[in-house]
């Protein structure tokens, strides 16, 4: 139910729930195994570890035709895998080699990495930050400088969440692995709304979640390479290969897969058309001469196809946000953790976008739930705050 009648146009935020996802958590709910635990022995139980290898098998061709099964780690979110994936994995490489201490990360990466930083150096590791360049895209050359036999591992994002650039991964992971580094990639953004392949890319470790492709909030997984050295990082119940320990959310992960499986095989389909639509919204926007897109050239950049994001000069993005409200659109402006916050976006920042244009920055996301017209809408809204 909704309160006043607003377009959702926060969708790299979080995305509402797919009627697929509702349909299989519904017939859960309803069934016998609705609270069974996967974990127990008796019949009920082993139907339940049934229905979740079941969901895990179909998850995983969702990361590529060659991903088995056994690499596919439930976990509560995308924030989890990607603290269990940078945690877990420095120090899953550090136990092989001592030598290996150093771990480099890009400085657009989302909170959930970034605020882990400080407990690498705690256990020992040096952090270093690379910056993208001025398109927000890391330059894997610059990387190729950085990089030594004393690295464990890589981690850069898929796609970034509030620009929607998406970072040449197979390039980054082919200089990592050139140098016996490991490398992750937080996919949480970029999970079915890009043509995806974990072999293609041939990345170690990604991290996905649930309520950025229309499944339930609090469900994720972390893509797992077979044989890549990992260190768990809680204990208490040996699930998930001893990963990930408590009770599986059956329910939510039959969910997360419902709404996986429903949008898998469309892509590239959807990846174009909204391509399109995103295009044709910048172009819309950004004639008005205090309206600027935050990549620079975005008709030539490799992004996502559902975020948008600009700045206003003269304009904060907190004055642009209530203004939209009140015409009846929800937009952001950085991503949605990082909120309240009255410092410019670090991304922003990073991509070396002066403070003060930074401050008027505003994101524009959707999937393929939203039409055209809503679109249109809302240009002419934002063009009219503006002006005035």
């Amino acid at each position: 139910m909704r309160p006043v009648d607003i377009v959702n146009l926060d969708y790299a935020a979080s995305t509402p729930l797919r009627p697929e996802a509702i349909e299989a958590m519904r017939a859960y709910d309803v069934s016998p195994l609705a609270g069974a635990n996967p974990n127990s022995l008796h019949t009920l139980g082993r139907s339940a570890a049934a229905e979740l290898e079941r969901c895990r098998r179909t998850l995983s061709r969702t990361f590529g035709a060659h991903v088995r099964p056994n690499e596919i780690v439930f976990t509560g979110g995308g924030t989890e895998s990607n603290v269990l994936a940078l945690l877990g994995i420095s120090e899953g490489v550090r136990d092989r080699d001592r030598h290996r201490t150093r771990v480099i990360v890009s400085a657009i990466e989302h909170d959930s990495i970034l605020d882990n930083l400080g407990l690498l150096k705690a256990s020992g590791f040096d952090v270093e930050l690379i910056k993208p360049r001025r398109n927000g895209a890391v330059d894997p050359d610059d990387l190729a400088s950085r990089m030594g036999a004393d690295v464990a591992l890589v981690s850069i994002m898929f796609a970034n969440n509030e620009t929607g650039i998406i970072q040449p991964i197979a390039e980054l992971a082919r200089v990592a692995h050139a140098h016996g580094a490991r490398f992750h990639t937080d996919a949480v953004q970029g999970w079915l709304h890009a043509p995806f392949d974990v072999s293609e890319l041939d990345v170690d470790a990604a991290s996905v979640a649930g309520h950025k492709v229309g499944g339930p909030v609090g469900i994720g997984a972390l893509y797992l390479k077979n044989r890549t050295p990992i260190r768990a990082r809680s204990f208490g119940g040996g699930q998930e290969n001893g990963l990930r320990p408590g009770t599986q959310d059956l329910r939510a992960i039959i969910g997360l897969t419902a709404a996986a499986e429903a949008i898998a095989a469309n892509v590239e389909r959807d990846y174009e058309r909204l391509l399109s639509l995103s295009n044709d919204l910048y172009e819309r926007i950004c004639t008005h001469p205090r309206i600027h897109a935050s990549v620079g050239s975005w008709d030539d950049a490799s992004r996502l196809p559902g975020i948008v994001n600009v700045y206003v000069d003269g304009m904060d993005s907190e004055e642009l946000i209530l203004q939209l409200d009140g015409q009846g659109f929800a937009v952001s402006a950085a991503s949605a953790c990082s909120s309240g916050s009255l410092e410019p976006s670090h991304v922003l920042k990073a991509m070396g976008i002066p403070r003060e244009d930074a401050l008027g920055s505003l994101r524009i996301s959707f999937d393929d739930r939203v039409c055209a017209g809503d679109l249109t809408d809302f240009a002419d809204a934002l063009l009219k705050v503006v002006d005035r």
